[in-house]
């Protein structure tokens, strides 16, 4: 059983909901990564109802868990980590990751080395090939995961306490999805910069949940609704509502929905009843033909063509969806405090981070700075 680590910079954060077959896999490895470093491990519980807080509890970690599991979200999970962190960088991750150990000091060196950036992420590397979308993300990583200056850090990335400070929060308790965007908009709002290192931060496994009902798990978590959750906060800051309108995916659930818009005005107009059956079979053949022929796979088409109408029928109910202070403070439980340990100063704690010249690391991972 790993120790607890010493006191140390690095806050990890771990997001979690009903992990038990993967959280011990994921808190050792976060253990790992420490244990030169030194630091923290907080598990963020969402209102498990499996075996994950009972093998958990096995760790020196520190376990909160939400006192309102209704209002479980991605958001709301890595905010209430955070408010129960220390260490003056965060590292972000889920319950159903693991960390590589040589990612941590590299990162850290980054950040020294560059005051302005306020994140840093890596590949995240793909584990459940054998589903439809995480196989998709797997083929494409260079695409999917650019290498330098980045938006956002999806997948988890290691965070500047100050940084993070001078935004507020970490992530916005009201978001189902879209927690990384929201607050790499706010962060580069601000004047910092994020960066995603070439080397592999995390292995993730990923849902094993078959690709049409993790659609119907998404509508019904309000995983869907995080689009448009994300347009709505985005209202009162010009900067960020640009941004989040040129998004790709934002473009095409706008584009869906003002066709079903532009077919209903059709349906409703003064015109014979075969045309207006015609024209209502011929816009979704050709929606599924089109994006099946890009895809190159019937399959993959048919998929992306029901993941959009879930997606943008989320988008409206994301927006219209009452929002909270998102500074407000998380209602939870704390459910075991880890070995006590002496806190250093912010200051000091980002000294430490330095790692120190004479260190090796395996040359592929550490000296890949910008």
């Amino acid at each position: 059983m790993p120790q607890a680590p010493p006191p140390g910079p690095v806050s990890i954060v771990i997001k979690a909901y009903n992990e038990a077959q993967h959280i011990a896999a994921c808190l050792e490895s976060a253990l790992r990564a420490l244990a030169d470093i030194g630091g923290e491990v907080v598990l963020a519980d969402s209102g498990s109802s499996d075996a994950t807080l009972a093998v958990a509890a096995r760790y020196p970690v520190r376990i909160v868990q939400l006192a309102h599991p209704e209002e479980r979200c991605c958001g709301i999970g890595a905010q209430l980590g955070f408010e129960h962190a220390s260490g003056a960088f965060i590292y972000l991750m889920d319950g159903d990751m693991q960390l590589n150990p040589y990612f941590l000091p590299a990162a850290l060196e980054l950040m020294h080395l560059r005051p302005t950036v306020g994140g840093v992420g890596g590949r995240v590397v793909e584990l459940n090939n054998g589903h439809l979308e995480y196989r998709a993300r797997a083929e494409n990583p260079a695409a999917r995961q650019p290498v330098g200056a980045v938006d956002r850090l999806d997948g988890g990335g290691l965070y500047r306490r100050s940084a993070i400070n001078s935004v507020g929060y970490l992530s916005d308790r009201n978001l189902h999805s879209y927690e990384e965007l929201e607050l790499g908009l706010r962060l580069r709002e601000q004047g910092w910069t994020l960066w995603r290192l070439p080397m592999e931060a995390v292995s993730h496994q990923g849902h094993q949940t078959p690709p049409y009902q993790l659609l119907l798990r998404r509508w019904r978590s309000g995983y869907a609704l995080g689009i448009g959750e994300l347009l709505r906060a985005s209202w009162r800051s010009p900067q960020r509502l640009r941004a989040v309108l040129r998004l790709h995916e934002m473009r095409v659930y706008l584009g869906l929905l003002l066709g079903w818009l532009l077919l209903g005005l059709w349906l409703l107009s003064p015109i014979a009843l075969a045309f207006k059956l015609s024209g209502l079979a011929a816009l979704p053949l050709i929606l599924l033909l089109a994006i099946s022929w890009r895809k190159r796979s019937f399959e993959r088409g048919l998929y992306a063509l029901v993941a959009w109408h879930c997606n943008s029928a989320g988008l409206l109910r994301g927006l219209l969806k009452s929002r909270q202070p998102p500074k407000q403070p998380i209602t939870c439980q704390q459910v075991q405090a880890p070995p006590a340990m002496k806190v250093q100063p912010q200051d000091a704690q980002e000294d430490q981070a330095v790692p120190s010249p004479t260190r090796s690391y395996p040359p592929t991972h550490v000296h890949s700075t910008p």
